[in-house]
């Protein structure tokens, strides 16, 4: 039964109260602040960083930590541990090299793990991406491809497929490497190359790891085996650099107003096709390798960098007029010139395939004996009986010995 007078007011009932509710919400904000604090030492992060986390942003992190440990399930702990201390340094190394960082989303987008040298190139860190969903930070009018990517399909399941896009993402890094604010931020081009990673057991184990690279707006040519081109927005050539003609064998004229698309082999049509669409959505693109007619016959796998700029240079067709836009290219020339043929049976090689497969005495065995129902069936068809075979007589052919 309550205490209180009967005559006494509500205010006076509500005042006395006060204190009470006070006392109890800074109690339950004490423990609420405990708790906290001891779930971000729980993190592994540096401790100057984890001073430095509100509530949600812990909460954001311990999920997207605990999504890792589900993605890492299957590995021992004790062999985890010693991978990753054996194999830090060299993964260091590889991201410094590969100048890019890596990303590992969920299917629904959430990024679950960044490396922590994702700020060099994107000005974000690593604590502010984790656990937000990539469509917040990339451009809205590539939502539908990178949906596209993050989509499984059966072949993922056995083959775990390749993924190679480009997209659009916010950064925050001036032009002199310094950090704003992210409001203020600009969209820098990645590309985007890796694999799914699919669970059979739970979806929520499947991913994407991706390895991003920030598509730069200017090259070193230091290889000699590279050389500069500039294209109107139709992919024609309107300039070319004097190393052209060393690697492929034209002259820079000669190429003056011809698409590059005569010089691309028919199979690496749709890889151009490609390359030419991103460069109209997003302005920069990576082409992947493809081949190269040589004026002298044959082909080279290339790869090409573009980049669409303002154009000071005059059309061909219109010598007064000066082109708005144009695309500037440096091409990396990565195998030396092959013959049409070889270039063609390079992606497919079935005669290698046929040649390693009659090695095997198994398979020699067998071709015998096709060749022999093929030659009685013929003699049979016309009406004479057939003779000796010469598969009988032939000089036996000596296998090698594979040792086991």
């Amino acid at each position: 039964l309550s205490t209180e007078p009967l005559n006494a007011s509500p205010l006076l009932i509500a005042l006395e109260r006060l204190p009470i509710s006070r006392e109890a919400a800074r109690k339950r904000r004490r423990v609420e602040t405990d708790v906290f604090e001891d779930l971000s030492r729980l993190l592994p992060l540096q401790a100057s960083v984890q001073s430095q986390l509100d509530k949600p942003s812990i909460i954001r992190l311990t999920l997207s930590y605990i999504r890792m440990q589900t993605l890492l399930k299957g590995q021992n702990v004790e062999e985890k541990e010693r991978q990753e201390f054996m194999q830090s340094e060299e993964m260091n190394m590889y991201l410094r090299v590969m100048e890019g960082f890596v990303m590992v989303l969920s299917t629904e987008g959430d990024m679950i793990f960044l490396s922590d040298n994702v700020s060099k190139y994107m000005g974000l860190t690593q604590t502010e991406l984790m656990g937000h969903n990539i469509f917040e930070y990339s451009h809205p009018c590539d939502h539908e491809e990178i949906r596209h990517n993050l989509r499984l399909t059966a072949g993922d399941v056995w083959c775990s497929q390749k993924r190679d896009f480009v997209m659009r993402i916010k950064s925050t890094l001036t032009h002199r490497g310094r950090s704003a604010n992210v409001k203020s931020a600009t969209w820098k081009v990645l590309h985007c190359q890796g694999r799914a990673k699919v669970c059979m057991a739970s979806s929520a184990a499947s991913c994407l790891l991706l390895t991003c690279r920030p598509l730069p707006l200017s090259h070193t040519l230091l290889s000699t085996h590279t050389f500069t081109s500039q294209h109107s927005m139709d992919m024609r050539f309107t300039y070319c650099d004097q190393r052209l003609a060393s690697l492929l064998g034209y002259r820079p004229n000669e190429l003056l107003g011809r698409s590059i698309y005569d010089l691309c082999h028919t199979l690496d049509t749709n890889c151009l096709n490609k390359n030419h669409l991103n460069l109209c959505l997003k302005s920069q693109s990576v082409s992947g390798q493809y081949r190269m007619m040589v004026k002298g016959g044959g082909y080279v796998w290339v790869e090409s960098h573009s980049a669409v700029i303002p154009s000071s240079r005059p059309s061909r067709s219109r010598s007064m007029a000066h082109q708005p836009l144009c695309i500037l290219t440096v091409t990396y020339q990565h195998t030396h010139t092959c013959k049409p043929r070889d270039s063609l049976e390079s992606s497919i090689d079935p005669c290698n395939m046929f040649w390693e497969c009659g090695r095997k005495p198994e398979f020699l065995e067998k071709t015998h004996k096709c060749m022999e129902r093929t030659r009685r069936l013929y003699s049979f068809q016309q009406g004479f009986e057939p003779g000796p075979s010469r598969c009988d007589t032939r000089v036996p052919i000596t296998t090698p010995q594979y040792s086991h």
